[in-house]
C-alpha cells in the first residue's frame, strides 16, 4: 500500500512539472500540440515539404488553395491562386504537370485535398507545405500582399488563429 502512495505522490510531481514547464515555455506546448493536430489532419500517404526546407520558391509551380480573401491579405511570392471551394482544374493551364507544384493553405488541410486532384490528374510531383502558410510565417519566412512584403496573415478562422505565433493575424 505505502509503494502505491509512493508511484502517486511521483504522478502528481510529473504532473505539476510538465504543466509548469508547458505554462513557462508556452511557445513549445503550443508548438507540440500544433504538430499533433497537423499529424491528425494530414494523410501520411501525402508528401508535405516542411518551409525551412525549401531551398527557393522558384524550384516549385507554387499554388495557393484559400479562397480569394484569404489569398489577397498575404501569400508565397510567386503563388498563383486557385482556390479551394472555387478550384477548378481548367484555372491550371499552363503548368506543367513534370515540375514539382507545392500547395498550401492556411494549415495544410485544403491544399493537401487539391493536391490529391492534381496527382489524379497526372500532375507527377506534389507536395503539401507542411503547417501552411501559418507555419511559413512562424517561421519567419516571406509574405507579400501584391509584390509588397507584409507580415499578415489571414489565419481562416480566430481558432485556427491560435497557432500564429510570428505575424499579424487578420480574420
Amino acid at each position: 500500500m505505502k509503494s502505491n502512495n509512493h508511484f502517486g505522490s511521483i504522478l502528481s510531481y510529473l504532473f505539476i512539472f510538465v504543466s509548469f514547464f508547458l505554462l513557462s515555455n508556452f511557445s513549445l506546448g503550443q508548438s507540440l500540440a500544433y504538430r499533433t493536430l497537423l499529424n491528425g489532419l494530414y494523410d501520411n500517404k501525402f508528401p508535405v515539404v516542411h518551409p525551412t526546407q525549401i531551398k527557393s520558391l522558384s524550384n516549385y509551380q507554387v499554388l495557393d488553395t484559400r479562397e480569394k480573401e484569404e489569398y489577397e491579405v498575404s501569400h508565397l511570392k510567386g503563388a498563383k491562386w486557385v482556390g479551394y471551394d472555387t478550384f477548378n482544374l481548367e484555372n491550371l493551364e499552363g503548368l506543367d504537370k513534370e515540375k514539382p507544384v507545392l500547395v498550401y493553405c492556411t494549415v495544410g488541410a485544403r491544399s493537401q485535398e487539391i493536391g490529391k486532384k492534381l496527382k489524379e490528374n497526372g500532375f507527377k510531383n506534389v507536395y503539401n507545405l507542411y503547417g501552411g502558410i501559418i507555419q511559413w510565417s512562424n517561421d519567419e519566412l516571406p509574405l507579400y500582399k501584391d509584390s509588397i512584403p507584409t507580415n499578415e496573415v489571414h489565419t481562416y478562422t480566430k481558432s485556427w488563429g491560435i497557432w500564429l505565433n510570428h505575424g499579424k493575424k487578420v480574420y
